[in-house]
């Protein structure tokens, strides 16, 4: 489908952000400035602003230029979302913070889940004999269970929050389990998880989450320093 001009638009501010280009707190050109630049009408600029001013790289003032956000402390979700739809390769970096984030989120979701619905949560567990030693295979089995998990989670937050990562998501996930380390590491969480989560101990089963997010973290980062943790 044919990108849309004011798509377009916000998507090359917005790289100019990234690259640099536009500076933090520096005043945009005027709308009409802009719009004789992108050969496009003021209403295409205008929604292209708008579109900018909601995803957090820039601070709309009235009857002013709108002026650069520093992305990292006024974005939002979307800004990250935007950030990594840009790289063609995902930073090494960005999965550290992601795998940190799911530090924090991921036991408290599964947590949730297990309270309310621990069959449901079994049943998800249904194609783990079958995956193939692949890595894409893996991303999408732990896509599939995150996703599975997070619905049957009274907080709909959790949900909205993966919704958002989807396609970025499943990328780090392929570039994480390309690594055979990784895999076995992911196979042998999943038995032990799946073993406490059969027994009904919900507490045992949110600790093994939580150490196994945390051995994500120094696998990638074992991986980023070629073999040492540093």
């Amino acid at each position: 489908m044919k990108d849309r001009s004011s798509d377009i638009v916000a998507r090359d501010i917005s790289r100019s952000i990234l690259a640099g280009s536009l500076k933090v707190q520096e005043p945009l050109q005027s709308e009409r400035e802009l719009a004789a630049q992108y050969k496009v009408g003021r209403p295409t600029i205008r929604e292209a602003l708008q579109r900018l001013e909601r995803d957090g790289w820039i601070t709309g003032r009235k009857g002013m230029p709108a002026v650069v956000n520093d992305y990292w402390k006024q974005g939002n979700l979307m800004t990250i979302v935007t950030i990594l739809q840009h790289e063609e390769e995902i930073p090494d970096e960005f999965i550290v913070y992601m795998l940190q984030l799911r530090v924090s989120i991921t036991p408290a979701y599964f947590k949730d889940a297990l309270e309310n619905s621990r069959l449901k949560v079994v049943s998800l567990f249904a194609p783990f004999e079958d995956i193939p030693d692949e890595a894409n295979a893996y991303a999408e089995f732990d896509w599939q269970i995150q996703h599975g998990v997070a619905m049957l989670s009274p907080n709909p937050i959790y949900l909205l929050i993966l919704n958002s990562f989807k396609d970025i998501y499943i990328r780090m996930a392929e570039k994480y389990f390309s690594e055979s380390e990784h895999r076995t590491a992911s196979r042998d969480y999943y038995n032990r998880l799946l073993e406490w989560i059969l027994a009904g101990d919900i507490q045992q089963a949110e600790q093994t989450i939580r150490d196994m997010m945390e051995t994500s973290i120094t696998l990638w980062k074992q991986k980023m320093n070629g073999g040492t943790e540093k």
